[in-house]
C-alpha cells in the first residue's frame, strides 16, 4: 500500500502568541514549532496501514526551509520518504492543496491521509480540496478506519454522534484525535532519519483566494468571581444569575 501523509509545521500549543510588527502574523521570537498534533494521528494511521498491508509511507509538507525539522521527525517515526514543497511565502489553503495535489498526481498513492486540521490556521478545508482536485472520494473527521483490499469502512465524528461510512480506494481521508496513539521515535530511529534523503522541489505558482488582512488577540471580556457556600454568597450568586446573566 502506497500512503501519502500530509503534515504541517505549527506553533507549539503551549506558545504564548504575540502579534508581529506587521499586524498580520505572529511574532516568531522565542516560539517553538512542532509537527501539527492532528498530523501525528494521520502519520500513525498511515504507518499502521503499511505495517498491516505492506508498502511505504511518504510524508509531504509545504513551507519554508525550516519545515525540514517536521519531515525529519516524521521520518524518525517510520516514514520511508519525504517531499518538501519549498515556499518562503505563506500560501493559502487552496495553494497548499494545489501543490500537494501535484505531488499526489506524480505517484500512485492508494490513500492520502491528513490530520483533521492544522492548529494554527484551522481552515478545515484541505481534505475536501484535495478530493476535488484529484477527483477522489474524501472523508473527514474519521475516528475509526479499516481498509480491506480497496474497500474502506469506518466511523466519522458528527455533531451529536457517529456516522458509519463506506468508500473505496484511492481516497483522501482526514483523521480525528483518538483514532490511535502516535508512537514516539527512539534514538536509533532519530539518528537514522538524519541521513534519509528529502525530495525538495519548488512550489508551483497558483491563484490565491484568501489573504490575512490583520490579526488581533481576543479581548478578555469575562471576569471570574469566586463564591463560597455561605448564605451571603449564595444570595449573591442568585442575584448575579438573575440581574447580570439573566438566566433566571
Amino acid at each position: 500500500m502506497n500512503v501519502l501523509v500530509c503534515v504541517s509545521r505549527v506553533p507549539d500549543t503551549a506558545t504564548r502568541v504575540e502579534i508581529g510588527a506587521d499586524g498580520k502574523s505572529i511574532n516568531n521570537n522565542g516560539v517553538k514549532y512542532i509537527l501539527n498534533p492532528y498530523d501525528e494521528y494521520a502519520l500513525e494511521e498511515g504507518l499502521r496501514l503499511v505495517e498491516k498491508n505492506g508498502g511505504e509511507v511518504t510524508v509531504c509538507t509545504v513551507g519554508a526551509d525550516v519545515c525540514v525539522d517536521i519531515l525529519r521527525t516524521s521520518l524518525a517515526m517510520g516514514a520511508e520518504k519525504a517531499v518538501h514543497i519549498k515556499s518562503e511565502e505563506t500560501l493559502d489553503s487552496f495553494s497548499v492543496a494545489k501543490n500537494i495535489a501535484e505531488v499526489a498526481k506524480s505517484a500512485n498513492y492508494d490513500v492520502i491521509i491528513l490530520g483533521r486540521q492544522s492548529i494554527d490556521f484551522d481552515s478545515f478545508q484541505m481534505v475536501s480540496m484535495l478530493g476535488e482536485m484529484l477527483e477522489l472520494p474524501s472523508v473527514s473527521m474519521v475516528a475509526k478506519l479499516d481498509i480491506n483490499g480497496t474497500l474502506v469502512t469506518g466511523e466519522r465524528d458528527i455533531e451529536g454522534g457517529k456516522e458509519i461510512f463506506e468508500t473505496s480506494l484511492p481516497a483522501v481521508i482526514s483523521v480525528q484525535k483518538g483514532i490511535n496513539e502516535p508512537r514516539y521515535p527512539k534514538l536509533p530511529q532519530i539518528m537514522k532519519a538524519k541521513s534519509k534523503p528529502i525530495d525538495a522541489r519548488p512550489a508551483i505558482e497558483t491563484e490565491k483566494y484568501t489573504s490575512v488582512l490583520s490579526m488581533e488577540i481576543p479581548a478578555k471580556q469575562r471576569v471570574g468571581k469566586i463564591l463560597t457556600d455561605s448564605d451571603s454568597d449564595i444570595n449573591e450568586l442568585v442575584r448575579l444569575l438573575r440581574e447580570e446573566a439573566k438566566v433566571i
